[in-house]
């Protein structure tokens, strides 16, 4: 028989395993920006700074999409805020 208390932690670790699935999209697309960026130098040296700061900038934006992911998977795993609310 299950009980409220481990339905609650499971159903949290399986949640925090869909919320690290958002690492996928900013790798992904980080990837893909680093391989258009060195792509871009290669065009153009002359323009490297520019472009380089461009690219790193949007990376780090496209990262914080991983980040919140990462930061959900930790609150239900650690701090399960579900698990206060059983009676």
């Amino acid at each position: 028989m299950i009980t409220n208390e481990g339905l609650v932690l499971a159903c949290s670790a399986i949640g925090a395993g869909l919320a690290m699935i958002a690492g996928i999209g900013p790798g992904i697309g980080q990837g893909i920006a680093a391989g258009h960026g060195a792509a871009a130098v290669g065009r153009n040296p002359g323009a490297k700074g520019d472009i380089t700061s461009t690219m790193l900038l949007g990376q780090a934006v496209a990262e914080t999409t991983g980040l919140y992911g990462l930061v959900i998977a930790l609150i239900l795993l650690f701090a399960n805020p579900l698990y206060g609310k059983l009676s």
